[in-house]
């Protein structure tokens, strides 16, 4: 067997020079969380590009790369890109104190590493669809104090005011209930997928003017169950204009106006700064 504790650290620097952060604890949380403890035992099936290749033992050093491995491969989860889960913890930046809540926590593996980052004082609510990946969760994250698990539709539950929502599902936008959630200064990443050829991560913050968001990289997750698809009367973006927004708005608060990108209902994308400085 690998000397597991050296590999742990060498992954964890890894995740925390991808993360592009100065937080100094990220490689401290990454190297501390198991990764194993969260995937079942070995041996495991890794997912690379569409293949499914069985790791050759049950060394856990086998999942101390940057893989993918299933969690339920016949319904195509999976538990997550550690390289792009650390960039996008690191944009999050949690703070000690925070409240997150993780829609489609999986297994837990990064509930358990954001519930860390928010210790001490802070909480992670982990919400997951799957009554069979639930109830894995909630004995993985049972060493994790500050962290709940709750089986249930993150669409339709009420979502606690949250510091940092975090999704790991695509939806073509946003319930206006998790807007609703983030409290002043709070942060969301979500996978936005309003049409096939339209798959970004966008970064939203809520500020005292509005909702900012920022488009900042391709991605793809699987859809989230009630909020994947659009409805007829949706004005779905091109790629050009999903890249060009810049403000998320509940249209019980701003009715659409010649800004609007992309309208869903009781949410609307608009390329409107809301972080611009008056005049510029």
């Amino acid at each position: 067997m690998s000397n597991i504790e050296d590999i742990r650290r060498f992954y964890a620097r890894l995740m925390a020079a991808n993360a592009g952060s100065s937080d100094p604890r990220l490689e401290e949380v990454f190297a501390g969380v198991p990764r194993e403890a969260f995937l079942g035992p070995g041996p495991w099936t890794i997912v690379a590009s569409g293949d499914k290749i069985t790791t050759p033992s049950a060394d856990p050093a086998h999942v101390y790369q940057n893989v993918l491995v299933a969690l339920d491969a016949d319904k195509g989860i999976n538990n997550g890109e550690p390289f792009l889960h650390a960039m996008w913890i690191g944009k999050l930046a949690p703070r000690p104190g925070e409240t997150v809540t993780h829609i489609g926590a999986g297994t837990g593996y990064y509930s358990a590493v954001l519930a860390r980052l928010v210790s001490p004082g802070g909480t992670v609510t982990a919400l997951e669809l799957d009554s069979r990946l639930a109830e894995l969760a909630r004995k993985n994250l049972e060493a994790y104090g500050n962290a709940t698990v709750v089986h249930g539709d993150a669409v339709t539950t009420h979502l606690p005011p949250s510091d940092i929502i975090y999704v790991n599902a695509g939806v073509v936008a946003p319930p206006a209930g998790w807007l609703k959630a983030l409290r002043p200064g709070g942060r969301m990443i979500f996978p936005w997928r309003p049409a096939e050829r339209v798959p970004l991560a966008v970064l939203v913050t809520r500020t005292g003017k509005g909702f900012a968001c920022n488009p900042f990289m391709r991605s793809w997750f699987i859809p989230c169950f009630g909020a994947s698809a659009a409805d007829l009367a949706a004005k779905i973006p091109t790629p050009e204009q999903a890249a060009r927004s810049r403000s998320i708005w509940l249209t019980s608060d701003k009715a659409p106006d010649r800004t609007a990108t992309a309208i869903f209902g009781d949410v609307w994308f608009s390329t409107k700064d809301v972080r611009a400085k008056p005049g510029s």
